[in-house]
């Protein structure tokens, strides 16, 4: 089956032309994107296959004044990378000088990262838990294939570590980020260290997400065993904001940059062009 693509859009947080592949070489069981990494069988449906050289030129045509890369993300794109390989040729053949970003859970050959190291400008790289029967109960499958290729990519390709990065689970991976963290201050201490605050879904559904207080807390801990560049986003509000239902509502529509009270979408000056239509909260 040829690799299909749930969709394509310009991310103007990455500066880039962004392609979700379908698809995963995992079953995490808080996949925030499981309709999409655990595609077919999550039975919907998406983009599909678009060939190589056609993406090419959607991608040079469709790429703004600061657009300088294409990244692919997933599911897992490392999974479809002949076809990552076969676009990016089909890019520079036509001239055009472009970066490549990947998305990756680092679980590959030995063979694939190096070809992934070979094509990518830029690698943001996911060590989901340290310790092996941790990594195996939440993604299916071991941590050591993942710890090995992050230390490859350390060792060999540093500059294109845009982050390492692990999403915080309290209760399950709060403990492993320590572990992690050390691992890579072994390595280098100066690799950015993202974490991100689980927000609950998927077969995780009821569990609850991170507070602020650790979230901090941890980011301050990775700073004291060595990393130096650590930073956070995302958490999940413990306590609910007070007031009456509709001044709850309105305290999160005031973050997004809505203040018309009471709210009348149809007749707003700015219904074209909607602060609260579109919101990347981690910005």
């Amino acid at each position: 089956m040829h690799p299909q693509i749930a969709y394509t859009m310009l991310s103007e947080t990455l500066s880039s032309y962004s392609v979700t592949m379908l698809g995963c070489n995992f079953r995490c069981i808080y996949c925030n994107a499981y309709r999409i990494s655990q595609y077919p069988d999550a039975q919907w449906f998406y983009r599909d296959y678009v060939a190589p050289a056609v993406l090419a030129d959607e991608t040079i045509s469709r790429m703004a004044p600061d657009t300088d890369k294409i990244g692919f993300t997933g599911g897992e794109p490392t999974i479809h990378l002949p076809y990552i390989e076969e676009v990016v040729q089909a890019i520079r053949e036509n001239g055009t000088e472009i970066g490549v970003g990947i998305a990756t859970n680092g679980f590959c050959t030995p063979e694939t990262l190096k070809r992934v190291i070979d094509i990518a400008t830029s690698i943001s790289f996911e060590i989901k838990a340290y310790d092996d029967d941790v990594h195996r109960m939440l993604t299916g499958a071991p941590s050591a294939p993942v710890l090995r290729n992050a230390k490859v990519l350390a060792t060999i390709a540093r500059e294109s570590i845009r982050v390492f990065r692990t999403v915080v689970i309290p209760g399950i991976t709060d403990r492993q980020v320590l572990k992690i963290a050390a691992f890579i201050a072994e390595i280098d201490p100066s690799i950015p260290y993202r974490l991100i605050g689980f927000r609950p879904n998927f077969i995780l559904y009821y569990h609850p997400g991170p507070g602020m207080a650790l979230m901090n807390d941890l980011t301050e801990r990775c700073k004291e065993i060595g990393l130096t560049d650590v930073a956070w986003s995302g958490y999940y509000p413990t306590e609910m904001p007070g007031g009456s239902e509709t001044e709850i509502a309105m305290q999160y529509l005031r973050r997004a940059g809505c203040y018309k009270y009471p709210r009348s979408c149809g007749e707003c000056e700015l219904k074209d062009r909607c602060p609260a239509c579109l919101l990347e909260p981690w910005r």
